[in-house]
């Protein structure tokens, strides 16, 4: 497993519905979550939730009360997604460092969003999925687990709100160092 000095670590929350999506809207990218963490010590800096407007589909109720991100809140702070991929090049570095999801959701929404909007992808080609890491280093879980487990099964707390991609990439950071510390 390759990694630089420093992981960029990514959450997305996405357009989501209780069942499936009203005609004409799909799911997509409304915001991503990042931080970057140090692989030696676990310091997490440049923690931020960076909101984007969805294009082609609307914040239902469902997904508010997942997420608490609201339409009217991205419609005035949110950006457009290729402005959001620019962010995370030139502030994140996110072309040169190794970065981790849990799971591969990020990876393949990243990439179909990217072709979706005719953007360039805005990621390195080293990914660390960190619920597959975490499943392949932990002594007693040998199977895939969500964040939450996970983090119970390490003793450390969820800080912040699931479900909002700038308190999720932190509590994926700290399970990330935990399997990086004993791979």
């Amino acid at each position: 497993m390759k990694t630089t000095e420093n992981v960029l670590i990514v959450d997305l929350e996405a357009t989501c519905w209780e069942s499936h999506p009203p005609r004409g809207q799909e799911s997509e990218i409304i915001e991503i979550g990042v931080c970057i963490m140090n692989a030696k010590t676990g310091k997490i800096s440049k923690n931020e939730g960076i909101l984007i407007k969805p294009q082609y589909s609307k914040v239902s109720p469902f997904c508010t009360e997942l997420t608490t991100l609201t339409q009217n809140m991205l419609d005035n702070e949110g950006i457009m997604l290729d402005d959001a991929f620019d962010i995370l090049r030139a502030e994140y570095d996110s072309e040169d460092l190794t970065w981790a999801s849990y799971g591969n959701y990020d990876l393949n929404m990243l990439q179909n969003q990217a072709r979706r909007f005719y953007t360039d992808y805005p990621m390195s080609d080293d990914h660390i999925n960190v619920k597959t890491l975490f499943g392949q280093t932990h002594p007693t879980i040998r199977k895939s687990v969500g964040m939450n487990r996970a983090l119970g099964e390490l003793g450390l707390t969820l800080e912040g709100t699931h479900h909002r991609g700038v308190d999720d990439a932190k509590n994926i950071a700290k399970i990330l160092h935990w399997c990086l510390k004993n791979y």
